[in-house]
């Protein structure tokens, strides 16, 4: 057998974690796991924030069209046309006199 065989088969058979220096390796393992699981909390973190800018998203676009809706029925309700049909329905009118200008001059 060729050395390369050797040690793929050794590797598949896992006997670098039984020999000697299987120590060495234990701790490079328990190291390369310890990281992975940090990659794998900080992805979830990550992820979790995403969906979360989403949602704050599309509320913020709800309230948005809220407000729209919500200044279109009051510029209706400003207009001239539909306060004089209120007044109307209350039985008031336009009066036919024209205002006067009164005028206030204080003497000393």
């Amino acid at each position: 057998m060729s050395k390369v065989r050797k040690g793929v088969y050794g590797f598949l058979r896992g006997s670098f974690l039984t020999d000697e220096s299987a120590f060495k390796n234990w701790r490079i393992i328990i190291f390369v796991m310890f990281l992975m699981l940090i990659i794998i909390y900080s992805s979830h973190s990550a992820e979790r924030k995403v969906f979360e800018i989403s949602e704050l998203n599309k509320k913020k676009r709800e309230l948005r069209a809220e407000y729209v809706d919500t200044g279109t029925i009051l510029m209706r309700l400003k207009m001239e046309s539909s306060i004089r049909d209120k007044a109307k329905e209350r039985g008031l009118k336009p009066s036919e006199v024209p205002p006067k200008k009164i005028k206030v001059t204080i003497k000393d």
